[in-house]
């Protein structure tokens, strides 16, 4: 039998060093990316349906391609009657199976008639892949024609505005492949002919609405029947397989991802310098010689200077406003190559106020960083404790400013 250690007792220090506490970081935790409100949007008075495609959107393109495109019709008594179509409801066509033909209410036999019935939906997994069904993050981008928040005035002309654009995304569908059993109903031969010919023209051509979307359709063969007992209705009989390649998206799974649905473009206007004239017409309207002085222009009643206007150097320091994006950015550092910082003319101050900081858009305070010339560069250094983040190299940084 093993022998047992003799237990050691514990020292003062591990004995409190037990009682002690971590002590955990403050603040609040991170938000998940799906609860952020960044990457909510409300889709309010959108008119715009939340795009989906169904069983039953499918089965409907097949009667809209019947009745506008091939618009089947026979010759009866003279006259040119249009075929109806209609889907086999379980006791339409167990009627149907049952009597041979479809009668109306009264027991009447109608012909000319096609009917046809969804019988299967396969998955087809050669096309398309979303990884991870719970979660699909393969989706396509629509861009809409018109949006409300584009305002066609004469403002946006004059100002060279950038129209705000709509976009949706979809999630990729599901493919499938459908089969469908349709029957054709005719008093004779002839007539039946007639409808042959003009569906299985149509085959292997896309199926649908034009404005909505369309499938691709394929029949590979007809069995005609021809149907004529004693003390019975004579009857025609073509029996067909009709098999589209369709696709689905759910309602359920676009309404999950809020992200995804839709979102905005940036607008931008852009403002230009307008000329009041040039260095001569200012010059004689300052009544002042084109000579540098070293009090500012604005010092004037303060100082007992008798000053009418700005120099040539001054004027072009104040019409002076470049933008430029970072061409490399760090963790609080974005560096804008081959970039200089104005000289400040007699009468300026030299801080950072001559500049304005964005970072994705968002105008960051004149405290918060700072803006400095190194060699050839221009480099803008964010106080990242006072801003909370760092910056990342995704990041868009816009400088403006006195910078050439």
């Amino acid at each position: 039998m093993a022998r047992k250690k003799k237990p050691v007792p514990k020292s003062q220090a591990e004995l409190l060093q037990k009682q002690i506490t971590p002590k955990l970081p403050t603040g609040k935790p991170p938000v998940p990316n799906k609860q952020k409100r960044e990457n909510q949007r409300t889709v309010k008075g959108d008119t715009v349906k939340r795009f989906t495609v169904g069983l039953r959107d499918i089965d409907e393109t097949i009667t809209y391609y019947f009745n506008e495109v091939i618009k089947p019709s026979v010759m009866q008594n003279g006259n040119k009657v249009n075929v109806p179509v209609l889907y086999g409801s379980p006791e339409r066509w167990k009627s149907i199976q049952k009597d041979g033909f479809y009668r109306d209410k009264n027991g009447k036999k109608q012909a000319p008639l096609i009917v046809f019935k969804r019988d299967s939906v396969e998955k087809n997994r050669s096309l398309g892949s979303k990884v991870d069904p719970s979660n699909p993050m393969t989706a396509g981008i629509f861009k809409k024609s018109f949006s409300k928040k584009n305002v066609y005035d004469r403002f946006s002309i004059l100002t060279n505005r950038e129209p705000v654009n709509e976009y949706y995304g979809v999630i990729v569908p599901e493919y499938v492949t459908l089969t469908y059993s349709c029957v054709i109903f005719t008093d004779y031969i002839e007539q039946m002919n007639k409808l042959v010919e003009s569906i299985n023209y149509a085959s292997d051509g896309y199926w649908g609405d034009p404005e909505k979307f369309s499938f691709r359709s394929r029949i590979d063969s007809y069995t005609t029947a021809t149907e004529l007992a004693q003390g019975q209705d004579r009857a025609a009989k073509t029996t067909f397989t009709l098999i589209l390649n369709g696709h689905i998206v759910p309602d359920s799974i676009n309404a999950s991802i809020s992200g995804m649905n839709k979102y905005y473009s940036k607008s931008s206007v852009t403002f230009g310098m307008e000329l009041a004239g040039n260095i001569e017409e200012l010059q004689a309207r300052a009544k002042t010689p084109e000579k540098a002085q070293d009090y500012r222009f604005f010092d004037q009643g303060a100082l007992g200077v008798q000053r009418f206007g700005m120099t040539t150097e001054q004027i072009n320091y104040v019409a002076l406003h470049s933008t430029f994006i970072a061409d490399f950015v760090t963790s609080n550092t974005a560096l804008f190559n081959n970039k200089n910082i104005e000289v400040t003319p007699a009468g300026f101050t030299s801080g950072d106020e001559r500049f304005q900081l964005y970072i994705n858009g968002q105008l960051i305070p004149a405290i918060y960083y700072t803006v400095s010339q190194v060699g050839t560069d221009v480099t803008a250094v964010v106080q990242t404790g006072q801003t909370e983040y760092t910056l990342d190299s995704g990041d868009e940084v816009i400088l403006s400013g006195k910078i050439r």
